[in-house]
């Protein structure tokens, strides 16, 4: 099971993007995620006459390393770490390592 999935809300815990707070749009592989607003940048973009699309400068969000970000804990307003726990009916959950709360709860 993973630690970070699409749609966790997260926080950045080191970069120039520290201390932002996003949610995952997508896992690129095991070792990064592509969150919302976080590590921005502008590229030249060629217009495609093909595809219908325009040429200009455009704000793309790129992939970070999940040792950078960490899940948003409601409960604390902070970042907290991840554990696992297994359930009396044999499920695996998520579960915050502060406070024990279920993530997905």
């Amino acid at each position: 099971m993973q630690r970070i999935k699409k749609g966790d809300e997260v926080i950045v815990l080191a970069g120039r993007d520290k201390g932002k707070r996003g949610t995952v749009l997508r896992r690129v592989d095991a070792q990064f995620v592509v969150v919302e607003g976080v590590n921005r940048v502008k590229k030249h973009q060629r217009p495609n006459p093909m595809k219908g699309e325009q040429g200009g400068i455009v704000d793309k969000d790129m992939p970070i390393h999940i040792s950078n970000v960490a899940l948003y804990n409601p409960a604390t307003q902070k970042a907290d770490r991840i554990g696992f726990k297994t359930l009396a009916d044999g499920r695996k959950v998520r579960i915050f390592r502060s406070n024990g709360e279920q993530v997905d709860a």
